[in-house]
């Protein structure tokens, strides 16, 4: 036997997410959804609306579903009800902002000194999370001891978070 292609490959990025978050993301429509709600609260007709102002014409009845999947999964919620003539409407939010670009092919060799540079400032920054929240984490992964990487899993979580709100807060973008 000759081996054709032999490749090391390298981890370079966590994705946080759950099995229920995950499968909820295996919709074009419901990441769109997920799009469209940030920083708003809309109906769902008016989500159908946007939707069908895209070209995704779908029934009402359709994206109640794709709003149920997102909702089940904890990344939509119900965020106001009001009563119009005997019926409740609902308005959706999400907490969740998806940022769904491809990354340029030179990314690697174009930013491989940034990303050297921030991994070395962010280590210290990890390891003091890891220090100031170690024993909260350490009572949180008592329960679930059987999952691999769970304490990792709340690292990244709480840098994740720790960012978003960086990036909300200062609106943060790049300087033209």
């Amino acid at each position: 036997m000759s081996t054709l292609l032999q490749k090391e490959i390298k981890v370079n990025k966590i994705l946080a997410t759950n099995i229920e978050q995950a499968k909820a993301l295996d919709d074009y429509a419901r990441i769109r959804i997920l799009q469209i709600l940030y920083h708003k609260q809309l109906s769902t007709e008016q989500i159908v609306a946007e939707l069908h102002k895209e070209g995704y014409k779908k029934a009402t009845t359709t994206i109640r579903h794709h709003l149920d999947v997102l909702k089940d999964a904890g990344l939509v919620e119900i965020v106001k009800m009001e009563e119009i003539r005997g019926a409740v409407l609902k308005y959706y939010g999400t907490t969740v902002k998806v940022l769904g670009h491809k990354l340029p092919p030179n990314f690697e060799n174009e930013f491989s000194k940034t990303i050297t540079d921030a991994s070395i400032k962010l280590e210290k920054v990890i390891k003091n999370i890891a220090q100031t929240a170690g024993s909260k984490m350490k009572k949180k992964t008592s329960k679930i001891a059987a999952e691999p990487n769970y304490e990792e899993y709340l690292l990244v979580e709480i840098m994740n978070r720790a960012m978003t709100k960086v990036f909300e807060e200062n609106n943060i973008a790049l300087q033209k």
